[in-house]
């Protein structure tokens, strides 16, 4: 029988056929993907022809065709819904795969006729977008090493397939450790229905009666709120923030340890001081003393907010009866109680107003006023039950396929990230985007989601924006194939839209009478967006700091010693860890992907506050002239030209940092 996974996919919008793949068929998939690309290359290679754009730069960009399927449905199945047996097919592929890449870099033929062709670029009358695309597969294949011979060259390929192995292992170890502890509850004091209703469910997905409390952020984060039992609260945070940090097999921190060695050597090979100049030079920011400057002028006032809000927290401790120092366990409760008190938002009766099904229409609403988008629900099979999709048109088009898989299970990896089955392209044909957003919501009946969730939501789907709308002839630089601390502009420029009045007003109905939020409540919600900033600016900048550190000189022997240096060097507040802390930042070392880059979206920010204040300035959220230069420029160009490029022709220059202190509360 023919393999599913290489079969032509006769299903709507030939969507993965799910029902027909088993876990069985993606090894000998992938081996056939592999021999398919692997010839592909080596027939470009071996050419007689002189190499031109088309033998050699548009051959490459389909030589992948076959693999580029396979590994769309397998990576994103590995992240949704794990199982023992994809887990241990992702460990046997990781340095499969980097071998498979190292071969192609190590091609010396064929990076002989991308640097003909380099040579001969005036010649060759290329378009703008072409001459994009020759530049940056010419700069990925020096990068990955394809000038280094001998010694070297072997030892570039041992090190990336390393990498690939530990990233795998790390995040592996860190769904582990998220998947097998749990908390199981005996008192309910002070947890609101909605806490209550997810540790129930998360109980029954468990197999155990009652209610338990997991690992999983949407449950985590709402108990350290409300519970009332510190000594609960103080155990669950222990576990929350020692994933990755418990001994035994599931240990990350040697993992962290020879990840930061291997790409020290890495950037050395390639004649660069230290890997977060290699890593950075393709950036915007372009340096770390660039990243270190920007991230010192936010740490500073946020540092200040930070610490006077722990005193008046503190204050409240004592109050309640508890001489320790205010501790991390203790913030978020706390937090909870001066909110509603200052802006009297009870969370308990704000989620009502925000049901899931709501917060998807409101960010479908706002893509239909902004870019004419329309999205139709399909009845389709998908990888599992909580899986839902849509179809995106305009005008008529198809545009994409949505998928949003939104619930917390113990087969998915915490976070929420967007990513693709299938990109877009015009070359051989035109081809539309399988878009997918993965979020970890608490589950219920109605699923009833935070502001904060509400915020994740439309993030997610600001990212999935930039994969519909994109419209280049290249998958190469397509949707999100851009640079590291661009790519988040897109999410975090959507995130604004939740904060218009009219969009709360038409969308944040209560999930059993339909009524609107009552505009004094809409008021005080909106007023309060700032509450916590400083508690928020911290724990993310203590992390970009540490990672920038991490990299930005000799590797440490010991990450967690490195780790406690950089946080006493910063004057971390004692009440405040980092929002990731070394062995599960996963951001970092799950992959290359955010290492040395986890700034990155404090750079976007400078941008986003900027962007969106260009809405305001004509003043209309939904403004056409505004929302057309913003998908001309940003979210249809993928990586066509230089980011720096792109906003100043959106916005017509640069932006500071002010407009991003102003938006946080932290200006002066």
């Amino acid at each position: 029988m023919t393999n599913p996974l290489l079969a032509d996919w006769r299903t709507e919008f030939q969507l993965p056929p799910f029902a027909q793949i088993s876990d069985a068929d993606f090894a000998p998939a992938f081996d056939t993907a592999m021999a398919e690309g692997r010839a592909a290359y080596n027939a470009i290679a071996d050419d007689p022809a002189p190499p031109n754009f088309v033998n050699t730069i548009e051959a490459m960009e389909q030589a992948d065709a076959a693999l580029d399927r396979v590994a769309g449905v397998f990576f994103n199945l590995s992240g949704s819904d794990s199982n023992p047996a994809r887990e241990a097919l992702q460990r046997e592929l990781s340095p499969k795969l980097s071998a498979y890449s190292s071969e192609i870099v190590n091609n010396t033929t064929l990076f002989a006729r991308i640097e003909d062709l380099w040579e001969r670029r005036d010649a060759l009358e290329l378009s703008a977008e072409q001459a994009r695309v020759l530049m940056l597969y010419r700069r990925m294949f020096l990068r990955a090493g394809a000038a280094l011979e001998g010694q070297d060259a072997a030892r570039m390929t041992s090190i990336k397939s390393r990498l690939a192995t530990l990233g795998t292992q790390f995040t592996q170890n860190l769904l582990a450790d998220e998947r097998d502890w749990m908390m199981a509850l005996d008192d309910l004091a002070g947890l609101p229905d909605f806490v209550i209703a997810s540790a129930r469910a998360a109980a029954e997905e468990r197999g155990q009666d009652g209610h338990v409390i997991t690992l999983s952020r949407s449950l985590i984060v709402p108990f350290l709120q409300f519970s009332d039992r510190r000594d609960l609260r103080e155990r669950a945070y222990a576990a929350w923030v020692a994933r990755g940090e418990n001994g035994g097999a599931t240990d990350n921190r040697a993992i962290a340890a020879e990840i930061l060695a291997l790409r020290a050597e890495r950037a050395a090979l390639l004649g660069y001081e230290n890997f977060a100049r290699y890593k950075l030079e393709t950036e915007m920011a372009g340096s770390p003393d660039a990243v270190r400057d920007l991230l010192m002028q936010v740490w500073t006032p946020a540092r200040e907010k930070a610490m006077a809000d722990a005193a008046r927290l503190e204050a409240m401790l004592r109050a309640d009866g508890h001489d320790g120092p205010l501790e991390p366990w203790d913030w978020r409760y706390y937090a909870e109680k001066l909110r509603r008190a200052e802006h009297d938002i009870d969370e308990a009766a704000l989620k009502p107003y925000l049901s899931l099904d709501a917060m998807i229409t409101a960010a479908f609403d706002c893509a239909n006023r902004l870019f004419g988008l329309e999205f139709r629900p399909l009845d389709v099979e998908l990888y599992h039950p909580d899986a839902r999709a849509w179809e995106v048109t305009r005008d008529g088009r198809h545009m994409a396929v949505f998928i949003g898989d939104y619930f917390a299970r113990a087969s998915k990896r915490s976070g929420a990230w967007c990513s693709t089955m299938r990109g877009q392209r015009k070359l051989g044909g035109e081809v539309r985007p399988i878009v997918v957003n993965i979020c970890n919501f608490a589950k219920g009946s109605p699923a009833l989601l935070s502001y904060d969730d509400a915020r994740t939501l439309f993030h997610e789907f600001g990212h999935a924006l930039h994969q519909i709308l994109s419209d280049v002839t290249y998958g190469f630089i397509a949707g999100t194939s851009v640079a590291r601390d661009f790519v988040e502009l897109p999410s975090q420029l959507y995130e604004h839209w939740l904060e218009v009045p009219e969009v709360l007003s038409q969308h944040a109905r209560h999930v059993e009478t339909g009524a609107p939020m009552p505009q004094d409540l809409l008021d005080r919600l909106l007023a309060a967006q700032n509450f916590d900033q400083g508690f928020a600016t911290v724990e993310y900048v203590a992390s970009a700091l540490v990672d920038l550190e991490f990299h930005d000189g000799p590797p440490p022997a010991d990450p967690m010693q490195k780790q406690a240096e950089v946080l006493d060097a910063l004057g971390m507040p004692r009440a405040i860890r980092m929002r990731h802390a070394t062995p599960h930042f996963a951001h970092i070392f799950s992959g290359d992907g955010y290492s040395s880059g986890y700034y990155s979206y404090m750079w976007s920010e400078v941008m986003d506050a900027d962007a969106f204040e260009a809405f305001r300035e004509a003043g209309d959220p939904f403004d056409p002239t505004i929302a057309g230069k913003l998908e001309r420029h940003v979210l249809s160009a993928g990586g066509s030209d230089e980011a720096e490029a792109l906003y100043t022709a959106f916005r017509g220059r640069m932006p500071g940092v002010e407009a991003l202190l102003k938006g946080r509360g932290l200006a002066a």
